[in-house]
């Protein structure tokens, strides 16, 4: 095939020199569509793999690392937590019911393909602002298709986030974070071994939907004529799903399987000639073995298709009849479909006749890779946001906190979760809105936080500042929670990589999240890079999304948001020094943003995450909650509104504006309740100041002389917003 045949397939003209090269022909149409998914950015990294080489990736309670289907730290007593975070952006742009529930069923694969059972699943969405009618339907069916399939599986979705902002209108994002628990003892790994040892697909049958979805779709920008792009967006199904999860589990814990690898992008291109290239073998795969939805699949098709609800497994030749007989109860269709061989080469059959001869190296070790150029923008890469609230409304306080409230991005997400189940499974300790982090029990008798968290405007405006703010962040609702952080995991969502000022975005985004988990001593298990994220509206906000798992050592004790007693004192907690610029109040005003956020001093704030975490476990808070979007007055008003009590407030004089004071954001801070003498004991380790009292039905606030009232009541009518879009 020739170089405008690569070109449609989305390599360049010169990836398709080097193609040549490498294998001494021209390829054929087989070896030219794999070369294309497997070189393809969505599977390769091209453009980023050398910037993932700075992360920390060790760690004392560290299991399995980057490299596999997913990531896994201890937990003790014999348990591991496995873990990962993936992105569907670009499919549930194009189909947003479908490409969000194969983004959840390709999660939960990763996890199952290492042998952990999935409890939970998160969800970190952004889609463009909710007075467009796309962004409407968009999110509308994202959620139906997470909860669809989430619910239909039985695994709990425990929280998430979800943000709306104009640069993601036609670029919408997608990310799915998995839980899964397994005996550290039963996880498995992808590399192929045993020459003479054979291949067994199992799970669902082979079609043409998702055919070219890693390289056409998810691997260029979108743009007018996205609708062409539906046949590239996987079908997925639960059911067959969970019948496969059950027979993946039920094969390892037999101990019949010498690898296990799921069928996510590039399909049975990837998940063969990754598991060839880790146990350094060659194989033999025969398309015509394949069982097919479509009789009349030509050979590449079959090879390349993404299909959802589909396994690959390596099992001994006595072991065949075992492994078919469990796939034969549970109905997932095992077939014998190739070998591993010595010869480090993938050869390709189509009954019986070769039709593909790669050297796995080519497909899998010897993609090329990118130096980047990036360059930071001149001028401003977004338009400032449109204002939604006059100056006179910016202007009062208590005019500002009902905006906050109502605002999109702060009012309450309980019209969401009330699509998923929380509680299947019966291990969710602290549910969605509960807490600043689930909260799962553990067979170990202790307990995991999990949280998942990004904010792309603070990003777009320090892309340093602002992946440290991240990850600080996620670790700061742990905290809340009373879980240590033991791993993390991100996506990094980003525009072209080609284009210098994505380049520097990408850049420094990924320097500032490898510098907060080295102060943080957190090793990065894995993750997912999304890139091209954009389309004739221009880039996304770049989002790099983190996920983290934590640990308390009881779960009577994780924290709760909400305010829990009358009369407890309401203390400011941490190094926070607030700012309105690049905040949600900023956003509301039509503010531009920053072209740099605040310098964070990280060892400050990790001791506050430190003595938030052993106030919290030590049973001394009533309460624990993050300051975030919409400053300090918005956290205290979700605290009163989560815990039904009121708060009256005294906010003396002091050098910094009262809006700037009450509404600006930063890293570092934390809203507490509790008795007096446990706020002065936790105030003997990190800076505190004593703001008020829980009690009441409304916020009664004063700041420096001046005062406003805002009833519970008008409070949460303000909150409730968000179910407008679902009325």
């Amino acid at each position: 095939m020739s170089r405008s045949d690569a070109v449609a397939l989305g390599l360049t003209e010169d990836e398709y020199d080097g193609i040549v090269q490498i294998i001494g022909r021209q390829p054929n149409a087989v070896e030219l569509s794999m070369f294309s998914l497997m070189w393809s950015e969505h599977c390769s990294y091209k453009h980023s793999k050398k910037l993932l080489r700075t992360l920390p990736v060790e760690g004392p309670r560290l299991v399995l690392g980057p490299g596999e289907n997913a990531g896994a730290v201890d937990i003790g007593e014999g348990w591991s937590v496995a873990f990962k975070v993936e992105s569907h952006n670009h499919p549930s742009a194009v189909e947003p019911f479908q490409g969000a529930a194969t983004g959840v069923g390709g999660i939960l694969r990763d996890v199952f393909a290492i042998g952990a059972r999935p409890i939970a699943v998160l969800d970190s969405l952004r889609f463009g602002e909710p007075t467009s009618e796309r962004s409407r339907y968009l999110l509308e069916h994202a959620v139906a298709g997470i909860g669809h399939y989430g619910n239909s599986i039985g695994v709990a979705n425990v929280g998430g986030e979800v943000y709306f902002e104009a640069p993601y209108e036609q670029n919408c994002l997608v990310n799915a974070m998995a839980i899964g628990l397994v005996r550290t003892e039963e996880l498995i790994k992808s590399a192929a071994a045993g020459v003479g040892n054979q291949l067994v697909l199992f799970g669902a049958a082979t079609g043409r939907d998702g055919i070219g979805g890693a390289s056409v779709l998810a691997s260029a920008e979108l743009g007018d004529a996205d609708a062409s792009k539906r046949p590239t967006v996987q079908i997925g199904d639960p059911f067959e799903e969970k019948k496969l999860l059950e027979c993946s589990l039920e094969l390892l814990q037999r101990g019949l399987l010498v690898a296990l690898q799921d069928l996510g992008a590039a399909g049975l291109t990837s998940s063969s000639s990754e598991m060839a290239s880790k146990g350094e073998v060659g194989l033999e795969i025969d398309v015509r073995k394949v069982p097919l939805r479509e009789a009349d699949m030509e050979p590449f098709e079959i090879m390349v298709s993404e299909s959802q609800e589909r396994m690959l497994c390596v099992c001994t030749p006595e072991r065949v009849a075992e492994v078919l007989a469990v796939c034969e109860r549970w109905e997932v269709g095992g077939t014998v479909i190739g070998s591993i061989t010595d010869t480090r080469h993938m050869h390709i059959f189509d009954d019986g006749v070769l039709v593909g001869d790669i050297p796995v190296e080519a497909l899998v070790d010897d993609v090329p890779l990118y130096d980047l150029e990036p360059a930071a923008p001149d001028a401003p890469l977004y338009p400032a946001p449109v204002a939604t609230i006059s100056a006179d409304q910016a202007g009062d306080p208590r005019s500002a906190l009902i905006a906050l409230l109502r605002s999109p991005n702060i009012a309450s997400r309980k019209p969401l979760f009330e699509q998923y189940d929380c509680l299947v499974g019966s291990r969710t300790v602290r549910r969605p809105e509960q807490a600043d982090a689930a909260v799962l029990l553990m067979p170990t008798g202790s307990a995991i936080a999990i949280s998942i968290d990004g904010n792309g405007r603070r990003v777009a405006s320090d892309p340093y500042r602002g992946a440290v703010e991240a990850v600080l962040e996620c670790a700061a609702n742990l905290a809340c929670a009373g879980g240590e952080p033991l791993g993390l995991t991100n996506c990094l969502n980003f525009g072209n990589p080609e284009k210098p000022h994505i380049a520097w975005q990408l850049t420094e985004a990924i320097r500032g999240l490898g510098d907060a988990c080295r102060a943080l001593d957190v090793p990065v298990v894995g993750g997912n890079v999304s890139l091209y994220n954009e389309g004739g509206g221009g880039p996304i906000y770049p989002t790099p999304v983190v996920g983290m798992v934590g640990e308390l050592p009881d779960p009577l004790h994780a924290g709760r948001t909400g305010f829990a007693r009358e009369d407890d004192a309401i203390a400011v907690v941490g190094p926070f020094t607030p700012r309105l610029a690049g905040s949600e109040l900023a956003k509301l005003r039509g503010d531009a943003l920053p072209t740099q956020l605040p310098e964070i001093d990280v060892a400050a704030v990790r001791a506050a995450h430190e003595a938030i975490r052993g106030a919290v476990r030590a049973g001394r808070l009533s309460s624990a909650h993050d300051i975030a979007e919409g400053g300090l007055l918005t956290a205290v008003a979700e605290s009163a509104l989560l815990g039904g009590m009121g708060a009256v407030l005294e906010l003396g004089e002091s050098d910094v504006d009262a809006l700037e004071r009450l509404f600006g954001e930063g890293t570092g801070g934390f809203v507490v309740s509790g008795a007096p003498d446990a706020l002065r004991a936790l105030g003997e380790h990190v800076a505190l100041d004593v703001i008020g009292t829980v009690g009441g039905d409304a916020l009664d606030v004063t700041v420096a002389g001046e005062s406003f009232v805002l009833r519970l009541d008008d409070a949460r009518n303000a909150h409730a917003a968000l179910g407008e879009l679902f009325a």
